[in-house]
């Protein structure tokens, strides 16, 4: 039983994964509905925010009582309060399901379907595959349980962990293949971040629905590239709390959330890198190397101001994707946080 339970969870999170970038600030969610002699009659996932749950879109599939006595199998509990859908739960009962199989609890406290389908008499097994659910849904998760966005940081390096040369010379370090993949990445978050000492240097464009700039001062021009298309958050001092003499980088993601953005994709220089790591306010590295060596002392390093002087302070990580582009290669990495 437990290897057929793993087989059709993985296949949910096979699903779930199709509506990466259009579901949020909702979790990514796929189920797979078998009939009572284990036959696969449905099976679909969340595909936009607003729209039908995964268990919902399987269901309503489905003709006459195909599902009675069956098996539902989701990765998530499913929802038992109204939002923009009615209850899941609800569904699943009226469709007479005989056993309910899912990965991980919802961290949403109004969701409470466990004990709803138990109350029906639906047989529940819970936590198969949980950890793998809990890391699909990583994002999901920080914004219920910290009301934060999930963090990204993508950086761009030499294999000797240089940005740009000591004149400030950084294009380009990696390839038009991997530059493009970076691009593409974006589309999976709800915010571009970055610096106002990256949009004079670079004058980058950065096209996106949402962009935070983080800028003081108000150094920038009102010509900069960066702000001819999208919506544009700027934190500066006239907006945002100031910590030891710089702005309180917590409070602006705070604030982000509050604007509804759950995932937050930074591109900046090492400065901001290195602060935000040291706040531990990091939750991924996206780091792409190019295969070569600047072999500069003074060329400008992708994460500074750490100044650590023991091996045991570093910051640790755990590298989850290896992908090679072209010449380069881009390393996925969750920050381990304590």
């Amino acid at each position: 039983m437990l290897k057929t339970d793993e087989k059709y969870i993985k296949m949910c999170f096979a699903l779930a994964k199709r509506g990466k970038g259009k579901v949020s600030p909702n979790p990514m969610v796929g189920c797979v509905v078998l009939d009572k002699n284990g036959n696969v009659v449905s099976r679909s996932y969340h595909k936009k925010y607003g729209e039908n749950h995964a268990e919902r879109d399987a269901l309503l599939k489905l003709q006459n009582n195909e599902a009675e006595c069956g098996t539902l199998y989701v990765n998530l509990e499913p929802c038992s309060h109204y939002g923009k859908t009615p209850p899941c739960v609800d569904l699943i009962i009226e469709k007479k399901l005989a056993r309910v199989v899912y990965a991980m609890n919802d961290p949403n406290p109004k969701v409470n379907g466990k004990d709803k389908l138990k109350n029906a008499k639906i047989e529940v097994t819970e936590g198969i595959l949980e950890e793998e659910a809990k890391f699909l849904n990583r994002i999901f998760i920080k914004n219920i349980t910290q009301k934060l966005p999930y963090v990204v940081l993508k950086t761009a390096t030499t294999m000797d962990g240089k940005i740009a040369t000591q004149i400030g010379d950084s294009k380009w370090i990696t390839s038009e293949t991997a530059r493009k993949y970076a691009r593409k990445l974006r589309q999976d978050f709800d915010c571009i971040l970055t610096s106002s000492n990256t949009v004079i240097a670079d004058n980058p464009t950065m096209k996106h629905k949402f962009k935070c700039i983080l800028d003081k001062d108000l150094r920038i021009s009102n010509n900069a590239k960066i702000l001819s298309q999208g919506k544009i958050y700027l934190a500066t001092k006239y907006n945002t709390k100031l910590k030891n003499g710089e702005l309180d980088l917590k409070k602006v993601f705070k604030e982000l959330y509050k604007q509804g953005v759950c995932s937050v994709y930074v591109e900046c220089g090492g400065t901001l890198a290195g602060a935000l790591l040291k706040e531990g306010l990091i939750d991924e590295v996206y780091q792409f190397i190019a295969p070569k060596i600047l072999n500069d002392n003074t060329g400008l390093s992708c994460f500074n101001g750490g100044n650590y002087t023991h091996i045991s302070d570093s910051i640790n990580l755990k590298i989850y994707e290896i992908k090679k582009l072209d010449s380069d290669i881009l390393l996925k990495s969750v920050v381990l946080q304590g």
